[in-house]
């Protein structure tokens, strides 16, 4: 992991303890339940809906090779580092570098927001839930999102958040 997705990630849980603490939510023995998802999960889980919102806006954005802004145009790695630099995560813009940061996760287990690879870490989207994802899938085609099973060569995911 970089040192800058540590940093990253170590300013937003601290920004997470504060809040939570500011709220009482660390005070008690027993954290409060938003809607059934303890509070920590819940802003986290928040976090995620953002991440796939954000993300969403760019749905027809042409496919660049070594693209990286929706003026340019997105590869897939460089739409997936766009849209959590946007969140203040930095990540590598190479798809299989990516594959190598956060925790690994099931399929099973996916939540909005992590991140899906195919073709021998070839290939990077964002899980949306429901099993699809975003991506920018290859040259000719724009931003879209697709099921999971569309894309035969699955290799794992990881989850940033």
């Amino acid at each position: 992991m970089s040192d800058r997705l540590r940093f990253s990630l170590l300013v937003f849980t601290i920004a997470a303890a504060f809040s939570l603490r500011a709220a009482g939510a660390l005070a008690s023995p027993t954290s409060p339940v938003v809607s059934g998802i303890p509070a920590q999960n819940a802003q986290v889980t928040a976090v995620r809906s953002h991440v796939v919102t954000y993300a969403r806006r760019f749905v027809g954005v042409p496919y660049s090779y070594g693209g990286t802004t929706p003026a340019t145009g997105f590869d897939c790695s460089g739409f997936v580092r766009f849209v959590y630099a946007h969140f203040g995560i930095e990540l590598p813009h190479y798809s299989a570098a990516q594959f190598h940061l956060g925790r690994k996760v099931r399929r099973d287990e996916l939540e909005p927001g992590d991140l899906v690879f195919f073709s021998r870490l070839g290939h990077v989207g964002l899980y949306v839930g429901d099993g699809r994802f975003i991506h920018a899938p290859h040259s000719g085609a724009r931003v879209s999102i697709e099921p999971l099973a569309a894309h035969r060569r699955y290799d794992g995911a990881r989850r940033l958040l």
